[in-house]
């Protein structure tokens, strides 16, 4: 992690150094739960935000950190780092490939890393990540995803999660219903999570989250 944290850092003041462009934005947001490919992360209210860096020749870096619970000793939150490259090919057609690391500070026994990659077509995306050390050393992990999401009038847009784990730890799919909406300056989401593991703890069994958000 602190390889990484270096590279952000670097990548930064590389940026300042020769005149490149960089958009630099930010968020806050405060849900009723927090799931992370339907596996709940918080078992409650989650505060989370973060920042990220867009230079204008398609790299990127960032940081998010959430509020956790404590049933596996990371000490109540979690902090991760990525970087990567999105480019269009066409006006309908764009891509994103990077590198993500899922840190712990207070227990970094829990720490990975994943390479990840998307390709998007109009409001169509289809993406994968993958890790030879997950979560807690469990060993191979592969998701595959696909989103959609369509504007239902001016107001509210839908979208639409499936997604597949596929890992030593063991499988199981997750899919997701989203209405989203914005006003007074905050972002509204409702989602419906699920799993094929429902019933089970800690995965997702028809559960319904409201996060509110805010663009900085």
């Amino acid at each position: 992690m602190k390889a990484m944290k270096t590279a952000i850092c670097a990548v930064t003041m590389m940026t300042a150094a020769t005149g490149m462009t960089a958009e630099v934005s930010g968020n806050v947001a405060i849900g009723s739960d927090y799931f992370f490919r339907g596996f709940d992360q918080s078992l409650g209210e989650a505060l989370s935000g973060g920042f990220d860096v867009a230079f204008d020749n398609g790299f990127y870096v960032g940081t998010w950190g959430s509020s956790v619970d404590d049933f596996t000793s990371t000490g109540g939150l979690e902090l991760d780092y990525y970087a990567g490259y999105g480019g269009s090919i066409s006006e309908s057609l764009s891509y994103d490939i990077g590198y993500m690391m899922y840190g712990y500070p207070n227990d970094s026994q829990w720490d990975f890393e994943e390479v990840y990659g998307s390709v998007s077509f109009s409001d169509v995306t289809v993406g994968f990540a993958t890790s030879s050390d997950w979560y807690g050393s469990s060993g191979n992990y592969d998701y595959f995803y696909a989103d959609y999401g369509m504007a239902l009038n001016e107001v509210f847009s839908l979208g639409v999660h499936y997604g597949a784990t596929r890992a030593d730890a063991g499988d199981y799919e997750d899919y997701s219903l989203s209405l989203s909406t914005e006003a007074i300056g905050l972002g509204f989401d409702l989602s419906w999570i699920s799993t094929s593991e429902s019933g089970e703890d800690y995965y997702a069994d028809n559960e319904f989250v409201l996060t509110v958000s805010k663009a900085l």
